[in-house]
């Protein structure tokens, strides 16, 4: 749900082009987004850099990198925090709210819902628009945790919230995102006619505004299904929220929900193959994403609280300034005068002797540590040379193996009299590789060994496509343009035109090597 005003931020071209892309291709938003904060930085605009610092922190989130959408926010929050920007504080205090919920950590997530709504609170006395969008979306986040864990009567509490505030807004236009939530709390009541009206009428505003949103309308549409007992139904809804996710990849958690219900749904009508692959899903997914073991858990489960040791960081300067402000209003009279002049030369003196060593101590560690990463780097690149050398004959070896049972094929045709030859082509079948799978096998091995390259690439050049990609890699290998056709199965020809058409990609000159470019990516 996102209700807040814009009219105090800027906007730039970068800016603009991120949020039309954010749901159609994340990469090139993500691109923009740093480009548009970048931008800030240098004209040393706070708000909006912790503007686009929340935008870019919410495509994170929506694309499953909590671990980059929680630095994210963090980074936001300092920066609302020293700016005393609490109308930001409290947008990023409510997006870590969220973030908690995804992992089942309620009482972290209604800490951080808490924190928005008391800081929405205090400025609620401005009585402006934007506090009181801010307070409905605090109330709205509450509603759909305790929804979601079927804590009814709470979340019956805070939907009464959400109307009032509504009320107060004085916009007379329904908030769908709230009507959903209405709706469903509905169904709990069984009032499945009513809610299912609200939910379709939902459903109609947000193939509009945010189809992204379907994901959850038509998982709660399949769910008051079977609440009805409609379990036909309700599979046909989950479905289709689930066949949503794989087209925006957001909402993350109702992915999960679909599956595990479902699971059941499958179970309970004897469709146990069904049942059983979607009970699978939801086990995987949750280990992917959610477990304890995957890269974002381990960011959420491991994390180190830097708001709050900053916090703490501060008062302790705050409290060790005021001993010295009463120690100095103590220090009366000529012995302690003369007492502390001598405590000061001596520290002088200490101090020079003290600094002089470190500096030569920091300089041989200087030294010794820019040897040792010099011989690293060193080391690195030899490995990575090795590792190419051995992916490169390893391509070569695939692309000799398919030749040779080409050759031997059309031997066995010539001479078929004195040769079985349906039988030796059903064993040359089993052997035999096909381009998709050689270019996969090289892929996986190329990608292990060159971990950031693709990354690089796409950063740098957001437009390549799939067959781009694949030419690059093979061109960072000095592969022959006889060797990259064999291997991707594709003509000669074709090869030159795609090294022809990365050259007007990458704005080459005539006399620029593309070999030498790519090698240097």
């Amino acid at each position: 749900m996102n209700l807040h005003s814009q009219n105090d931020y800027k906007s730039n071209p970068y800016f603009e082009k991120a949020e039309r892309l954010k749901y159609i291709k994340s990469d090139s938003s993500i691109f923009f987004y740093k480009k548009s904060i970048a931008l800030y930085e240098q004209e040393k605009d706070t708000i909006n850099i912790i503007n686009n610092k929340i935008a870019l922190s919410f495509l994170y989130a929506h694309i499953v990198d909590y671990g980059k959408s929680y630095d994210g926010y963090w980074e936001a929050l300092l920066l609302a925090d020293k700016s005393k920007d609490t109308i930001s504080k409290a947008r990023i205090y409510q997006a870590l709210g969220w973030l908690y919920s995804y992992y089942d950590r309620d009482k972290e997530a209604i800490q951080y819902f808490n924190n928005s709504l008391r800081l929405t609170k205090q400025n609620h006395s401005k009585k402006s628009i934007k506090n009181l969008e801010i307070l409905l979306q605090d109330y709205f986040s509450i509603v759909n945790l305790y929804r979601v864990n079927s804590n009814y009567k709470q979340a019956k509490i805070y939907l009464d919230s959400c109307y009032i505030t509504q009320k107060q807004l004085n916009s007379g236009v329904k908030v769908y995102y709230i009507e959903a939530e209405a709706a469903y709390l509905d169904a709990v009541d069984k009032k499945y006619d009513l809610a299912l009206s609200k939910l379709r009428d939902s459903k109609s505003y947000f193939e509009t505004i945010d189809p992204s949103y379907l994901i959850i309308i038509n998982y709660l549409i399949g769910d008051v299904y079977k609440m009805k007992g409609d379990l036909s139904e309700s599979i046909v809804y989950f479905e289709k929220s689930l066949e949503l996710s794989k087209k925006y990849k957001s909402h993350s958690n109702y992915k999960l929900l679909a599956h595990e219900k479902l699971a059941k749904n499958y179970a309970t009508i004897g469709d146990y193959k069904n049942a059983y692959k979607n009970a699978n899903l939801a086990m995987l997914f949750n280990i992917q994403v959610f477990g304890k073991n995957s890269k974002n858990s381990q960011h959420l489960f491991e994390i180190n609280d830097k708001y709050r040791m900053q916090k703490e960081k501060e008062k302790e300067i705050l409290k060790l300034q005021r001993i010295k402000e009463l120690e100095h209003e103590e220090s009366l009279g000529i012995l302690k005068t003369i007492l502390y002049s001598l405590i000061v030369i001596s520290l002088i003196l200490y101090g020079r002797l003290y600094i002089k060593n470190m500096r030569r101590k920091h300089q041989l560690e200087k030294q010794v540590l820019a040897e040792k990463q010099e011989m690293e780097l060193l080391r690195n690149k030899e490995i990575l040379e090795l590792k190419n050398k051995e992916l490169t004959t390893s391509a070569l070896q695939l692309i000799e193996k398919d030749e040779f049972i080409e050759r031997l094929k059309v031997n066995l045709t010539e001479n078929k009299e004195n040769v079985d030859v349906k039988t030796i082509n059903k064993m040359l079948k089993t052997i035999q590789g096909t381009p998709s799978s050689n270019w996969k096998e090289f892929e996986a091995r190329f990608t292990a060994v060159n971990q950031s390259f693709y990354t690089n690439l796409k950063e740098k050049y957001p437009d390549l496509g799939q067959t781009d990609l694949k030419i690059c890699a093979l061109i960072k290998l000095n592969f022959s343009s006889k060797d990259m056709a064999s291997l991707l199965g594709i003509s000669f020809e074709s090869v030159h035109t795609s090294r022809y058409r990365l050259r007007k990609k990458f704005n080459l000159e005539r006399n620029e090597n593309l070999n030498d470019f790519i090698s240097g990516i």
